[in-house]
């Protein structure tokens, strides 16, 4: 990757003062494209995340992902000093990440109607379990409350067993991107349109209920309810996993007619692929079972490789379902990018995911590896015209770390 190409969002200045996943995660993205990052986090104990998962000389391996190219400044915030200092941040940011539950930084008096009184050009991007109004508001919430609130959870596995999770934090996931959407309409609308500072209210269940796709009219206007299917897709047909001779499980994605028409030529099953009942996705959906017994039929005398390998000179979609260990062997993950190698601040090498999206003239970049707890507290705050004397008093009073 080119370290020379100009960064989009250099000049930005994000004040991160989020933990965990959805505000930190936001902000990350933020970063990648050249956005200043300067997080926030507690004197002492730091981020939560920095403890989260597998560690390697106790720092999370995921703190190394989620906190690159950011600034790490210790602050209390529950201190009166701790808090003048992040007015006096938040006077020199365009924009402010936070995710506390809503109520907190008012509390403190660092909510929205104080720092934009402070710069009235500021953006203020807020993640919350249900969002800055309504009767749940004061709810504490994290992502798999917003996933199961959203409708996600309940459509998600087996029918004849209890719901289950994604193996990921997906709500919290999908508000950062909403909120990095968020973020990026305000800064165009401010520098463009000749806007103010407004503050983004982003809610973890609406942001999982936003890709819900037909739930809501179905249920409404037909009374349907869309139940849990396994690994197919409801209403769109033939799309499973199934089962090959070796254990393995491919993935077919046959539901184009065109497409379903070839499958079933690849599978020796021409009798289908010529019927009139299934020539469109709706009639497929009528006769999934039949359908998706005869393509396990074939896969399951075959091996993974040899139906992929069919499917494929098929022009048929299908694919392996991928292992973290799948990933890092995949040739195209390296063509593009998508596994980069980092040196941590203790000196580890490490592989972690790369950017996305991947833009041909301003191409995000890996720019800092994740900070140490304060690493830039003396250098920020030195930027905002204290002396070291005032540092030094400051540390001495534990309002900084």
């Amino acid at each position: 990757m080119e370290k020379n190409k100009a960064l989009p969002l250099a000049g930005i200045r994000v004040l991160e003062m989020g933990s965990l996943i959805a505000g930190p995660f936001a902000a990350k993205i933020l970063g990648e494209f050249g956005a200043e990052v300067i997080k926030i986090e507690p004197s002492g104990s730091g981020d939560p995340l920095r403890k989260w998962r597998k560690l390697h000389n106790g720092t999370s391996l995921w703190w190394q992902v989620q906190s690159r190219n950011k600034k790490s400044v210790a602050v209390d915030l529950k201190s009166e000093a701790g808090q003048e200092l992040v007015r006096k941040l938040a006077s020199t940011c365009d924009v402010v990440v936070e995710n506390f539950r809503p109520g907190t930084l008012e509390g403190w008096g660092l909510g929205w109607e104080a720092l934009s009184a402070i710069n009235p050009k500021l953006i203020m991007l807020r993640i919350s379990g249900y969002g800055q109004t309504g009767p749940y508001r004061d709810l504490p919430g994290f992502g798999v409350i917003g996933e199961a609130m959203g409708g996600l959870r309940y459509v998600t596995g087996y029918p004849d067993r209890p719901p289950v999770r994604v193996g990921v934090s997906l709500g919290d996931s999908l508000s950062s991107l909403n909120g990095v959407m968020g973020v990026m309409f305000a800064l165009y609308h401010r520098d463009c349109h000749g806007g103010k500072g407004q503050f983004i209210d982003v809610a973890l269940y609406e942001s999982v209920f936003n890709v819900m796709e037909s739930l809501i009219p179905e249920q409404d206007f037909l009374g349907h309810t869309r139940e849990r299917t396994g690994s197919a897709l409801p209403g769109i047909a033939p799309t499973n996993a199934y089962r090959c001779n070796d254990g393995n499980h491919v993935l077919v994605a046959g539901n184009g007619d065109g497409i379903f028409r070839r499958l079933m030529t690849t599978i020796e099953r021409d009798d289908l692929g010529n019927d009139p009942r299934f020539e469109h996705n709706d009639g497929r959906v009528t006769g999934v079972e039949e359908i998706d017994a005869a393509i396990e039929a074939w896969t399951s005398e075959r091996s993974q490789d040899a139906v992929l390998e069919a499917l494929s000179k098929a022009g048929v979609p299908a694919g392996k379902i991928y292992s973290a260990s799948d990933i890092l062997k995949d040739p195209h993950y390296k063509a593009r990018d998508m596994i980069c190698e980092i040196e941590t601040k203790d000196g580890a090498r490490l592989k972690v995911p790369g950017i996305v999206p991947k833009l041909s003239e301003t191409p995000g970049r890996i720019r800092e590896s994740a900070p140490r707890l304060g690493e830039h507290t003396d250098s920020v705050l030195a930027d905002l015209g204290l002396s070291a004397a005032e540092i030094h008093e400051l540390r001495a009073q534990r309002v900084i770390g």
